[in-house]
């Protein structure tokens, strides 16, 4: 996902419905594992990441579903343990592309609900949500949010954003540092009272000063691996339930940006 963005719907059963085990049981089935030869021209790395998407089961269902990646199961387990996702909700969704967790969520909120979302890559439209193209850094980022949101009050704010990196291990902290504490500040900007607010984070990615920020803001704050998380990613999200109301004062971005740090 982009420093911003992750979807179709399928016929019969939704795997997105609460309880319908879809989910749970996506790994349950045995399948013969493809191997791929590799190409005198394609690279190792590249045979290695196609076998991968081959035999991923994940991948596999989401084609299945007509979900548009294997990411919309993370955003279904991470509801089914924590039950944010209700009929008529108002949903931002920060790093929107390709658009699975936007599916997920427009399947459990119903046609009364409402999805907005943002990402640095186009995403090809969802009937139903409003989806614009732009990097949620941006000072105008979240004004243009609210506007989609024409004064809604917002039940939860997702953010599955990650941002480019550089290869230098504490440059890319910061960086990911800096997007999940964006994403907690506009969150609490647009959440109501007893809303929630869902991050991707990574090993060593959520700062104790963050932490304490939040669990001053909502009732309960948890960390998360879903199972559709792959086992080799270092990735994890940030559930914070139950949203005080209470307005922290923002940060001075121009003063202080890491996405700007080279």
């Amino acid at each position: 996902m982009a420093a911003n963005g992750r979807n179709r719907s399928g016929g019969g059963k939704k795997s997105g419905s609460k309880g319908s085990g879809n989910i749970r049981n996506v790994t349950d089935g045995r399948q013969q594992r493809v191997r791929v030869k590799t190409a005198k021209r394609r690279k190792i790395s590249s045979t290695r990441w196609l076998e991968r998407q081959l035999n991923d089961p994940y991948v596999a269902e989401a084609r299945r579903l007509g979900y548009r990646g294997r990411a919309a199961f993370k955003l279904a387990e991470l509801d089914d343990k924590y039950d944010f996702l209700h009929p008529g909700q108002v949903i931002v969704d920060l790093g929107c592309a390709p658009g699975g967790w936007v599916q997920v969520a427009q399947e459990r909120i119903g046609k009364e609900g409402k999805v907005v979302g943002i990402d640095l890559q186009e995403v090809e439209p969802i009937p139903g949500a409003d989806l614009i193209q732009g990097d949620f850094m941006e000072d105008d980022a979240p004004d243009k949010l609210k506007a989609l949101l024409k004064g809604a009050d917002v039940d939860a704010v997702l953010s599955d954003m990650a941002p480019f990196t550089t290869g230098h291990a504490p440059t890319d902290h910061l960086r990911i540092v800096g997007l999940v504490e964006a994403a907690a500040y506009f969150a609490m900007e647009v959440l109501k009272p007893g809303g929630i607010f869902v991050a991707k984070v990574f090993a060593g990615g959520t700062e104790s000063e963050l932490l304490s920020l939040l669990k001053k803001h909502f009732k309960k704050v948890a960390h998360n691996k879903p199972a559709s998380s792959r086992k080799d990613s270092a990735e994890m999200f940030l559930v914070a339930q139950g949203f005080s109301g209470e307005r922290p004062d923002l940060p001075n971005y121009d003063e202080y940006n890491p996405m700007d740090m080279t």
